[in-house]
């Protein structure tokens, strides 16, 4: 179950919609050689170029024009950012934590079968619109690297104890029966009070372009400073219990599809969107019993881009997989490519599917039939669905409960870090 969610985070063809894209000829983000000094971060200067470049970055993200006056508006939210990264990246360096390029390929991979873009698609498109490419690899290496540094620094008592399991198991046991409401979020955070309008202010164009089209999932996995960040946001099924105050009584009247207003909580401001709500305790749970093959390519994808070995191992693969008219022939396809991951992921609850795109593929594939191939960076894999049945809700397995407790405690981590390392910093902004 836990191999079979990750996979298909990275490895499906989402139907989000795709990255929207700016108008043709986009406004220099500077004038050569006119690189200035944004800000000094125990030493280490971000340049404005930098922050144009980031700002540039989001723009295109969400699909707004980068105009010189929207890149200035931007900047003072995307210097903060910055400078937090920067934090993040010293941190990183300190406890020599290396990323490997692998790692960044699956990152942009995620991003790019997320948005239904071929491999390679992410990078010609930012080259197009005059982004650095170097911006986003960055980005992302960093946020990998900080996940990193918290797993490390919370060392053995990350995992949870059995006491801990069970604890959760009673305040889960208890919800049954309650409506449950599944969300994406975007943090932005308020360090300093003076940070509080330019980051409302940011927030409202976030908000604004989202209701424009641009997908959730992207904005919230390059800008938003959460913990779901790396998940496009994702937080699943919560109770209002679980969330913020303000945010509950947000939520609780929000219709589905929604996106919130800005909501002020403790750090910062948060933006939700309602996916889907349902009664734990009275909704039928669809379980699917399902089977994967998978092959591992000769080689993996290098930059991204999809080459010669990696084309004709796919066809190979395909032409074998379409031969599989069973679970059972599924199984031996695996098999005969090494069971390199288990073909039998285990009982697999449909609400718990990520992303979207991937849970309507299970919803709607029939039954004893091939799915499409799913390409990812080391491989390519199919699932074949033997049997669907519906349940009561029941508790989630321990693994995924144990998941909960971890993104909790990181989350709070991540927090408590940062405010150490912005006060025993040296940061100096230019005005």
């Amino acid at each position: 179950m836990k191999f079979l969610l990750r996979a298909a985070l990275l490895a499906t063809v989402c139907t989000a919609p795709a990255l929207a894209q700016p108008a043709p000829a986009p406004a220099p983000i500077a004038a050569p050689g006119a690189v200035g000094m944004a800000a000094v971060v125990n030493g280490q200067v971000i340049t404005t170029q930098d922050v144009a470049a980031r700002a540039q970055l989001l723009a295109l993200t969400m699909g707004i024009h980068p105009t010189p006056d929207l890149i200035a508006r931007l900047a003072p939210q995307v210097t903060k950012q910055l400078i937090d990264q920067t934090l993040q990246q010293q941190e990183i360096d300190k406890l020599n934590i290396n990323i490997s390029d692998e790692e960044v390929e699956n990152a942009i991979s995620n991003i790019e079968k997320g948005n239904g873009m071929a491999p390679g698609g992410l990078q010609s498109k930012l080259e197009a619109a005059g982004v650095p490419y170097s911006t986003l690899l960055a980005q992302i290496r960093t946020s990998l690297g900080w996940q990193q540094v918290l797993h490390k620094v919370l060392g053995p008592g990350l995992q949870p104890t059995p006491g801990d399991l069970a604890a959760q198991k009673t305040a889960l046991q208890a919800s049954l029966g309650a409506t449950q409401y599944h969300l994406a979020e975007i943090f932005i955070p308020v360090t300093d009070p003076s940070d509080e309008a330019p980051a409302e202010t940011f927030a409202n164009t976030v908000i604004a372009q989202l209701h424009k089209g641009a997908p959730f999932p992207i904005v919230a996995a390059q800008f938003s400073q959460a913990q779901t960040a790396l998940a496009g946001g994702d937080e699943g099924f919560v109770q209002l219990s679980q969330l913020d105050p303000q945010v509950a009584a947000t939520v609780k009247i929000m219709p589905i599809g929604a996106i919130s207003n800005p909501i002020r909580v403790p750090g910062g401001f948060e933006i939700v969107q309602l996916i889907a709500k349902h009664d734990e305790g009275d909704a039928l749970q669809t379980i699917l019993d399902m089977r994967q093959a998978y092959g591992q390519y000769p080689q993996p994808i290098s930059g991204g881009q999809l080459g010669p070995a990696q084309i004709s191992f796919i066809n190979a693969f395909m032409a074998k997989a379409q031969q599989a008219k069973s679970c059972a022939a599924v199984e031996a396809l695996n098999a005969s490519y090494g069971n390199v991951h288990p073909a039998n992921p285990g009982p697999v609850n449909l609400a718990t599917v990520t992303p979207p795109a991937f849970q309507q593929i299970l919803a709607n594939l029939p039954l004893n039939t091939l799915s499409r191939p799913l390409v990812e960076a080391a491989g390519v894999s199919v699932v074949m669905i033997c049997n669907r049945t519906q349940e009561k809700a029941q508790l989630p397995p321990d693994d995924q409960i144990a998941n909960m407790i971890v993104d909790r405690r990181v989350q709070l981590e991540s927090e408590q870090m940062m405010d150490q390392l912005r006060h025993r910093s040296v940061i100096l902004q230019s005005n």
